[in-house]
């Protein structure tokens, strides 16, 4: 299976090799590293590895937990093959070519592209954080792997973010700007592997998604999560 690692570690010489070949001989096959972050001496750094299984995962985290100055922030299961940021073209793509049903291509691509679980597309009241309204959210539409009802975290639409709720389940959402409609991706905790939470080049990745897919899509947005019309003679 593959499995997503991120590690923060030292940003000098020789420190990423003792990561890579401590990943090597715990089991694991590298085949993707993505460097999410390089600030202040420090690097937090994204390895997509091919893992045998679940059950030596201890050993693996034991191992990098030794190396001088680095830290495991998450290690997760990755949907799918590795993806970059070329990927999101493609996607943009797609929506465009078939903006019928661009929403719901946009919700399932989504979690592949950020080694998420699953994502959902709702229409959030602006008051449902405060519980003011007494509203719920719509979903317009669901990934696959998404509960059902799906689990949203309670936030207002109103800009990009990520958030971890109390049982330890990592949230990034975003809004595309039009009818309280926002995208949210999810993380979730589980027994044997502990994500770590969306890194902002995640959620501005996320973001720019939305962004792109709102002005793609257009008025179209506006009629989700809208009542179907009444059929004359009803």
């Amino acid at each position: 299976m593959l499995l997503r690692v991120r590690v923060t570690l030292p940003d000098r010489p020789g420190t990423l090799g003792q990561v890579a070949r401590t990943l090597g001989v715990s089991g694991a096959d590298i085949v993707q590293v993505v460097v999410l972050e390089r600030l202040g001496g420090r690097a937090v750094d994204d390895f997509t590895v091919v893992w045998p299984g679940v059950a030596r995962v201890e050993r693996l985290l034991a191992g990098l937990a030794a190396i001088p100055g680095v830290r495991v922030d998450g290690v997760w299961r990755a949907i799918g093959a590795p993806t970059t940021t070329g990927q999101d073209a493609e996607l943009l793509a797609q929506v465009a070519a078939n903006p019928t049903d661009g929403l719901a291509t946009l919700v399932d691509a989504v979690p592949g592209l950020l080694a998420a679980d699953w994502a959902v597309a709702a229409v959030v009241p602006l008051d449902w954080a405060s519980r003011a309204g007494g509203g719920q959210p719509t979903v317009a539409h669901a990934s696959w792997r998404a509960p059902a009802p799906p689990h949203l975290p309670e936030v207002t639409p109103l800009r990009a973010r990520a958030l971890t709720t109390a049982d330890g389940a990592h949230f990034a959402v975003a809004p595309f700007g039009r009818a309280g409609l926002v995208l949210v991706v999810a993380r979730d905790h589980t027994d044997i592997l502990t994500p770590a939470a969306f890194h902002t080049t995640e959620v501005d990745r996320l973001a720019q998604l939305v962004r792109a897919s709102a002005v793609i899509l257009g008025d179209r947005l506006d009629l989700v999560g809208s009542p179907p019309p009444v059929a004359a003679g009803s």
